[in-house]
């Protein structure tokens, strides 16, 4: 009988370590997560967009795909009518992938212009039609996707056409 007793605390004992094993996975995971949000900003002259990882894991950027007119594309270069020394852009694919630290950011966009620039309504006009998808995954392989459009870019164009 005592005998008994001892083999289900032993398997008692056992299931529970092996539940704390089970948590503690868990609370990895959990903790080591990426947490992606795609930044706009405009202002003085300087537009960029830029992918920022708030979370305490590193995020493995696997695929940025820019929808402009229903249309995939997986550079910005190709949404825009721009000369392309005029601003910095980045692509990824699956040859060439990027890895965002936490607290850190990928420049997928930036530009700045001179005060009075004529060119900067028609780069905000550009920028406002387009959507951002980023697909992302964490060190366990976990896949996480965000998306934001940048009509947000034509706020402007907007406030000038109510007046």
């Amino acid at each position: 009988m005592i005998g008994n007793i001892a083999v289900l605390i032993s398997w008692l004992a056992l299931a529970a370590t092996l539940y704390q094993l089970y948590l503690q996975r868990t609370h990895n995971e959990k903790s080591l997560q990426p947490l992606g949000q795609i930044d706009l900003e405009d202002r003085q002259g300087h537009l960029y967009i830029h992918v920022t990882n708030n979370g305490l894991g590193p995020m493995i950027v696997d695929q940025l795909l820019f929808l402009k007119d229903g249309k995939p594309y997986t550079t910005i270069d190709a949404c825009l009518n721009l000369v392309r020394q005029s601003y910095t852009a980045i692509a990824v694919n699956e040859s060439v992938r990027k890895v965002i630290l936490p607290n850190s950011r990928l420049v997928i966009f930036e530009t700045r212009f001179e005060k009075g620039e004529e060119d900067l309504h028609l780069v905000r006009q550009q920028l406002s039609s387009i959507r951002l998808k980023v697909v992302f995954r964490d060190i366990y392989n976990n896949k996480t996707t965000i998306e934001r459009d940048f009509q947000w870019f034509a706020r402007y164009a907007i406030e000038e056409g109510q007046q």
